[in-house]
């Protein structure tokens, strides 16, 4: 070992050695961090969100929404489950002491997400065309689709070392890439759209596409200096760690399958969605404004306190998984229910302030009464939505991926079917429903899972 003792690798990489009040402490301290991390960037991010609504209006955030769900199909392709996978890899080898079967981890995983981010980039660039007029519907996207190709390797390879950075508990260095990630983004996005002239909604979101793009990639040079200086302080001798890459085989290969599965499946159900809405009535532009208002506008602020939810979600992955290898059952009992327990607490708190808050919210924020509405609406399934993070973190954690996934399959082709057969007939009325439904179907399948 470099200069490091082995109590002090354990206790750096959080393997127990008897000290759970430690454990207890550096947990409650990386959730602080992470959320705090999470909040500013999010608090930054709804103020973007405000100016980018008053910049390119609700037609183009619904229009860029078009556009990042089917960049999300592709940077799914990227990931492929991979960085699950490399925080499960990780943990497992930490969990079982063998500290330096980590680097071998890193470099399979490394070559995987390789493959599949270029495989990634090169459908999205040949098949931009295609997509944008015949899945789309709109021409208008398929220019910011080519230059979102282009962040496709650079988000494969980040994933793998963000799993590195979260099965190490060192997710702070992490976090503070993708809080500079994110200033990065919006003071691009603001130079680009600069030059873009007002009402062009084609160029407006591409501007957007090429911030995002142009961030990714700074993103990814600056985890990977990170990550190459915490290998240089921490470095351990190579040991044996059987069945590596059947290993991550086996739990990249499924989460990727169901993943393309779910996404899909979710990709189109947003594309449905303004279809749908124009064969109710709407034109085109009111069709995007529509479903832009709630994608775009209710739902950043809906989800702006889910931080802590999120946080825990993170960091429970590698503690059940190091728990679970080294065969603490009772102990991963008491810690999910008292985490369940409270952030049941937390999520009733957000809901309630939400919806006392909702006009207050849309007027202050956005100008808009409708958004207040929907904000009042929604914020009635803020516990469902809150709880099933969780919920699915802690399945994670356990192993259960693959069930998880399963599930979450379920209700996107559900979501696909209901929204092209009531979506033409009652509007914007019938999606909010669908939404509630998903959402509630999902949590209660998650959580009999994890009881089980």
């Amino acid at each position: 070992m470099d200069n490091i003792s082995t109590p002090r690798l354990r206790i750096y990489f959080g393997i127990r050695s008897g000290g759970a009040d430690l454990e207890k402490k550096r947990l409650m301290r990386d959730t602080v961090f992470l959320t705090s991390s999470s909040l500013i960037m999010r608090g930054i991010a709804l103020v973007f969100q405000m100016w980018l609504v008053s910049r390119i209006g609700a037609a183009g955030v619904g229009l860029y929404g078009l556009v990042s769900s089917v960049s999300f199909l592709a940077a799914t392709v990227a990931i492929s489950g991979i960085r699950f996978a490399t925080t499960r890899l990780v943990s497992e080898e930490l969990g079982l002491k063998r500290i330096g079967g980590v680097g071998r981890a890193i470099r399979l995983c490394t070559a995987y997400s390789l493959f599949f981010g270029l495989a990634a980039f090169a459908i999205l660039w040949l098949c931009a065309e295609p997509i944008g007029f015949l899945c789309v519907g709109d021409a208008r996207t398929v220019l910011s689709l080519k230059v979102l190709s282009f962040q496709m390797p650079f988000i494969s390879l980040s994933s793998v070392l963000y799993g590195y950075f979260a099965a190490t508990r060192r997710i702070f260095k992490a976090a503070g890439v993708q809080m500079t990630e994110q200033l990065a983004r919006i003071a691009l996005v603001v130079v680009f759209l600069s030059r873009v002239p007002e009402g062009d909604l084609e160029k407006s979101c591409a501007a957007v596409s090429l911030g995002g793009t142009a961030a990714e990639v700074l993103a990814f040079g600056l985890m990977l200096s990170a990550f190459f200086s915490d290998r240089r302080r921490h470095r351990a001798k190579p040991s044996v760690s059987p069945r590596l890459p059947a290993r991550m085989l086996n739990i990249a290969v499924p989460l990727a399958l169901s993943a393309y599965a779910r996404t899909s499946l979710t990709t189109l159900e947003q594309i449905l969605v303004p279809r749908g809405l124009k064969k109710a009535g709407f034109s085109a532009n009111a069709a995007l404004a529509g479903y832009g208002t709630i994608q775009g506008m209710v739902f950043p602020v809906i989800f702006f306190p889910s931080c802590l939810m999120t946080s825990l979600a993170e960091l429970i992955v590698p503690e059940l998984t190091a728990a679970q290898v080294s065969g603490r059952k009772e102990e991963i009992r008491r810690a999910v229910s008292s985490l369940l327990k409270k952030c049941l607490l937390y999520s009733l708190f957000v809901g309630l302030m939400l919806y006392l808050l909702a006009d207050v919210i849309g007027g202050v924020i956005y100008k808009s009464e409708e958004a207040g509405r929907y904000i009042a609406v929604f914020s009635l399934l803020v516990p469902v939505m809150y709880m099933d993070m969780v919920v699915d973190g802690c399945l994670k954690g356990l192993g259960q991926q693959v069930c998880s996934m399963g599930i979450n399959i379920m209700d996107a082709l559900l979501g696909v079917v209901l929204v092209y057969l009531l979506l033409p007939r009652y509007a914007l009325t019938a999606y909010i429903a669908i939404i509630f439904f998903e959402e509630i179907f999902n949590f209660i399948l998650s959580v009999t899972r994890l009881i089980k």
